[in-house]
C-alpha cells in the first residue's frame, strides 16, 4: 500500500532524532536488537527484544533481507545478520586509526616473513578479521575478512583474552570454558579452568606472542601479537598464520617481525604494559 504524504510527514516530524524518519529509528532498534544475539534468533524472540508486534518486526526483516543487512535460515526460519550487514561493520572498525595506520605496512609484513597476514579487532562477535593479506605463499583457508575467532583456540583469540579488561571477556569466556568442560576438551598448554587460563595469559604477556599448532583450523599454525593504545589497552591483534611449522619456533625470524611489528605500531608497547589487564581473576 503506497503511503501518503501526509505519513511521511508525520513519521519524519515524529522521529526520535531532529530531522529524523520515526520509522527508520525503529527499523534500526530492530536491526540492533538482531545484532544482540549470538546467533539466529526466531521472529518471537526478535520481536520481544524490540518490544514490537511480530508482523511489524516481520515487515523490518523482509525489507533487511531484502537490502542483504538480514538473511532467514531456510530450516528453521531463524533470522541472523547479512553480508552487507557484516561488510558494513568491518568498514566501519577497519576505519579505526590503528588499523590504519596497521595495513598500510601489512602487506610488507607478509612479504617478509613469508606467512600470510591478518589484522583482527574486538567487535560484538568476538576477534575479528578487518585486514587480510594473503602473502607470497598461497594458503588455502576459510579465513576471511569478517571471520571471527574463538578465544582459546585460536592465536588472535588468545592475544584478547590476554589484553582484554576481564569485564569484556567474561560471558564468552565462561562459555568457551564450559563447553570445552562438557565435551573433554583440553589443550597442550591450558586445561578449561580458569587458573590455567591466567597461566597461559600471563605468558603470552610476558612473551608479548601467542600461538596455536593447528587444532583450530587443522594443518594451518599461527601466531599473534597486540598492538596497544595509550591507555595499555589492546586494539588491534596482528597475526602470522600459514602451514610450515617453523613459525612457532622461538627463534623464527617471523616471531621476531611480529614483535616488532606490533610495538612499532602500539603507543604503549606490550613490554611496559606489566600484568595489569587480561583475564577475569588477573586484577
Amino acid at each position: 500500500m503506497k503511503r501518503t504524504r501526509a505519513k511521511e510527514t508525520d513519521d519524519e516530524s515524529g522521529g526520535t532524532a531532529p530531522g529524523g524518519i520515526q520509522a527508520l529509528d525503529a527499523a534500526l532498534s530492530v536491526l540492533r536488537v538482531l545484532r544482540s544475539f549470538d546467533g539466529p534468533a526466531t521472529l518471537s524472540d526478535i520481536a520481544r527484544e524490540a518490544g514490537m508486534p511480530p508482523s511489524k518486526v516481520h515487515r523490518y526483516l523482509a525489507s533487511f533481507i531484502h537490502a542483504g543487512l538480514a538473511v532467514q535460515k531456510e530450516r528453521s526460519g531463524r533470522y541472523d545478520l547479512g553480508r552487507e550487514a557484516a561488510e558494513l561493520g568491518v568498514a566501519a572498525i577497519s576505519r579505526n586509526n590503528f588499523v590504519v595506520r596497521a595495513s598500510d605496512e601489512l602487506e610488507e609484513l607478509a612479504a617478509t616473513t613469508g606467512h600470510a597476514a591478518l589484522l583482527a579487532v574486538w567487535s560484538h562477535n568476538g576477534p575479528t578479521v578487518v585486514r587480510l593479506e594473503r602473502g607470497p605463499h598461497l594458503t588455502t583457508t576459510s579465513i576471511g575478512l569478517g571471520s571471527t575467532f574463538p578465544l582459546l583456540d585460536s592465536a588472535t583469540g588468545r592475544v584478547f583474552l590476554s589484553y582484554l579488561p576481564p569485564p569484556q571477556l567474561a560471558v564468552r569466556l565462561q562459555s568457551e570454558l564450559e563447553r570445552a568442560a562438557s565435551v573433554g576438551v583440553s589443550w597442550p598448554d591450558l586445561n578449561p579452568d580458569m587458573a590455567s587460563v591466567e597461566a597461559v595469559a600471563m605468558k603470552i604477556r610476558r612473551e608479548r606472542i601467542a600461538y596455536v599448532d593447528g587444532r583450530y583450523i587443522p594443518g594451518l599454525v599461527a601466531i599473534s601479537s597486540a598492538i596497544t593504545n595509550w591507555q595499555g589497552e589492546i586494539e588491534v591483534a596482528v597475526t602470522l598464520f600459514g602451514t610450515h611449522r617453523g613459525l612457532l619456533q622461538p627463534d623464527s625470524p617471523a616471531r621476531g617481525a611480529l614483535i616488532d611489528f606490533a610495538a612499532r605500531h602500539s603507543i604503549v608497547p606490550p613490554a611496559q604494559l606489566g600484568h595489569s589487564r587480561g583475564v577475569p581473576g588477573d586484577r
